[in-house]
């Protein structure tokens, strides 16, 4: 009886160990499978995390799946114009491009939509047409394989901003539509303001002798007639004395010879006095005209000739210098005290109410470039601009410089163009209408594309532009805006310090 009881406690004490191993068993096979079910539920929402954020394909496009079936799509634009490039699979295998067929379309703002077909290419559907900028749009995927169709719908967003009307307008953003503009295309040349050669004078005494007086300085006016200088002048005063004598014996001759005529004639005189007086005369006469031109070569008027008289008070030296020309002094040579020549360069006037432009015109340009253009004259140091003509083109181009000189001549009536002031000579080469052109302000630079912002009601899109000709104010679109188009005109800049905000991309 006591071994029987010893066998039953043994067994108890197993069947416990037994039961506590089963329950035990138990809690952790069931601590496994929650594991389990909650590791498959997390990559379920990993899964679902990234079909919101797409994921991507061998070829590093954008993976659309569906069951077993998967698209990948990108845009291709390595040195050749942007294409999709599709690759397809089923099972993760590629499938031939020939067995699918694909359309995407494209939906962009201001409800344009673009319909792309595609066509196989080695392994892999390629897109019949150009997908042009922005690459911003809204994309519907329409794919048909072994009799089922699959549609997929993602949205590709770059440079797009939007701001409230409220916004805009604070921000001073300008908005016009895209049309036709009158434009002229422009050669621009070099140019340097220069005197008018013609309007220059080099004042000389011509005659010799003591500066006493000097009533001008450098920048002074000068006008017709006015006296600028004084000289002290023996050369002068022997001329004064001589025409004075002159005038005496030219009295004299003529009184003989009206006496010796009368007695000839009465038959009292020979006729050899007659004409030795006569002969007389006419050297008086001739000697004394001599005189009187070299007084009115000198600067004397015949009313000074008229007041030279023998008093003994009279100033045979004082020698006034009177300017025939209107204009300003822009070079002095002379000082009280000084002794100059006849010929010397005492004073350089230039009348400045006009002055020339000397342009340099490249020998290539020798075809554009004629005589008779009208030309625009600027100055971006002073902000100033005239037009003018081009009234001369050299015949030589330089050996070294490989150009030749033109002229402009450019009233200056308020003295602003000053000699020595570089310039810019804008020609214009011919007026054309272009059927879109934009301000050149309402371009700006994304990367290394020119482009504008389009408005499409709160939203602006920066679009990619090919530009043709620019006159300097405006530019011509080639392609990226259409006429009644809505673009910023001004302040774009601002859209594009927001887009830089933004952090906008260029991703496919």
């Amino acid at each position: 009886m006591k071994d029987l009881i010893i066998r039953f406690r043994k067994y108890f004490a197993v069947g416990i160990v037994v039961l506590v191993g089963i329950v035990l068993a138990v809690i952790i096979l069931r601590i496994k499978k929650t594991t389990v079910e909650e590791h498959h539920e997390h990559s379920a929402v990993e899964h679902e995390h990234e079909e919101e954020d797409h994921v991507n394909g061998p070829h590093g496009g954008r993976l659309l799946s569906e069951n077993h079936f998967q698209v990948e799509i990108a845009i291709y634009e390595k040195g050749v114009p942007s294409l999709f490039r599709v690759h397809v699979y089923d099972n993760k295998k590629v499938v031939d491009p020939d067995k699918v067929k694909l359309t995407i379309e494209l939906h962009r703002l201001g409800e344009k939509i673009d319909v792309i077909n595609f066509k196989g290419e080695g392994d892999h559907l390629c897109s019949d047409r150009i997908i042009e900028e922005p690459h911003s749009f809204d994309v519907k995927v329409i794919a048909e394989y072994n009799g089922r169709v699959y549609r997929w719908e993602y949205s590709q967003i770059e440079g797009r901003i939007e701001l409230a009307p409220e916004a805009v307008q604070s921000a001073g953003i300008v908005v016009e539509t895209a049309g036709s503009v009158q434009m002229k295309t422009v050669l621009e040349l070099p140019g340097e303001i220069e005197l008018n050669a013609d309007k220059v004078v080099h004042v000389v005494p011509r005659v010799s002798g003591v500066v006493t007086e000097v009533y001008k300085n450098l920048g002074d006016e000068v006008k017709h007639g006015e006296v600028i200088a004084v000289i002290d002048s023996r050369e002068l005063a022997e001329l004064r004395s001589d025409y004075l004598a002159s005038i005496k014996r030219e009295e004299l001759a003529q009184a003989t010879f009206e006496r010796i005529e009368r007695l000839w004639k009465e038959k009292i005189s020979s006729e050899k006095d007659y004409l030795a007086s006569r002969q007389a005369l006419s050297e008086a006469r001739i000697n004394l005209h001599e005189v009187t031109h070299k007084l009115l070569a000198l600067g004397l008027s015949q009313n000074d000739l008229n007041s030279i008289s023998d008093k003994e008070d009279a100033d045979f030296t004082r020698y006034e210098i009177r300017v025939q020309f209107d204009g300003v002094v822009i070079e002095k040579h002379i000082s009280i005290g000084e002794s100059v020549k006849e010929d010397a360069d005492i004073l350089v006037l230039a009348d400045l109410s006009t002055v020339w432009v000397g342009v340099t015109v490249y020998a290539k340009d020798l075809k554009i470039v004629k005589v008779g253009q009208n030309v625009a004259v600027r100055s971006k140091v002073l902000g100033l601009e005239v037009d003018g003509t081009l009234t001369y083109i050299g015949p030589l181009v330089g050996e070294e410089t490989r150009t030749a000189r033109g002229i402009v001549v450019v009233q200056n009536p308020e003295g602003q163009w000053r000699p020595g002031l570089f310039v810019t000579v804008e020609i214009v080469q011919e007026e054309v209408l272009v059927p879109v052109a934009i301000p050149v302000d309402a371009i700006q630079t994304l990367g290394d594309k020119s482009v504008v912002f389009l408005q499409f009601g709160n939203q602006f899109e920066a679009r990619p532009l090919e530009l043709g000709r620019s006159d300097g104010q405006w530019v011509e679109v080639l392609h990226g805006l259409s006429p009644g188009e809505k673009y910023v005109a001004r302040n774009s800049f601002i859209l594009k310090a927001e887009l830089g905000k933004a952090g906008a991309t260029h991703e496919h």
